[in-house]
Formats: C-alpha cells, sequence, structure tokens
C-alpha cells in the first residue's frame, strides 16, 4: 500500500523532470539555432524604426480595470452554471430537481442583482 502511494509520487516526479527537460531543451536549442544581430534599433522599445515618443509612463482610467473584473465574475460565473445546464436531466432523475433547480435560480438572482447594482453606480457607461 504504501509502495504505490509514493509510486504515485514517483510518476509524476518522472513527467514534471521531463516535462522540465523538454522546456529547457527548447529554450537551449532555440538559443543555439535563433540567429543574434544586435543593432541600434534592436535597443529602443519598438523595433518599428519610429523613434517613441513620451515616457513609458501612462496613468489608465479605473473605469477599464472595473470593467475587466466584472467580465471576469460574469465569466466565472458562466462556468459555473454550464455543467449544471447540461446537467439538468440527471438532477430531476435524482428527485432533487426542483432544490437544485431553486439554488440555480438564486444564484442567478445574485448576479442579476449585482449587475443592476453596477449598472445603477454608473459602472458601465463608457464616457
Amino acid at each position: 500500500m504504501l509502495n504505490q502511494y509514493f509510486g504515485d509520487y514517483i510518476t509524476v516526479a518522472v513527467f514534471m523532470a521531463v516535462g522540465a527537460g523538454l522546456v529547457g531543451g527548447a529554450v537551449f536549442a532555440s538559443r543555439m539555432l535563433a540567429p543574434s544581430r544586435p543593432g541600434g534599433f534592436k535597443d529602443i522599445a519598438y523595433e518599428s524604426g519610429i523613434e517613441p515618443v513620451g515616457g513609458g509612463w501612462n496613468q489608465s482610467h479605473i473605469r477599464y480595470y472595473i470593467f475587466a473584473l466584472l467580465f471576469l465574475i460574469f465569466d466565472v460565473e458562466a462556468v459555473f452554471i454550464f455543467p449544471w445546464a447540461i446537467r439538468l436531466d440527471f438532477f430531476a432523475e435524482l428527485g432533487n430537481g426542483y432544490l437544485i433547480l431553486s439554488e440555480m435560480v438564486a444564484f442567478i438572482v445574485i448576479l442579476v442583482l449585482g449587475l443592476v447594482y453596477a449598472v445603477r453606480k454608473g459602472v458601465l457607461r463608457w464616457e
């Protein structure tokens, strides 16, 4: 029993070592085979040949981050809803279909309330 337990860890360690070896080999082969021609234009921020204008510091509006967070929240929630929608018939066969349905309705209501709150706060206005 104990040998099988550690055998599983050895299998994982071997796969990790093989994966690390493949990545290391690919990086080494890339360094050896890729052409290297350093030059003055390659040292600037953009290789387009046009001199960059202004500094590298640029402020972004907080609204972009809020949009990104809202997208992530609703994207993750869609990931939770999708398997439930696929296996809805299975839950009905178990006899607790109404319980599962009420939990998912509560889940979706919370999502809608969050979206309504974001709209009322004016977060989704693009100005």
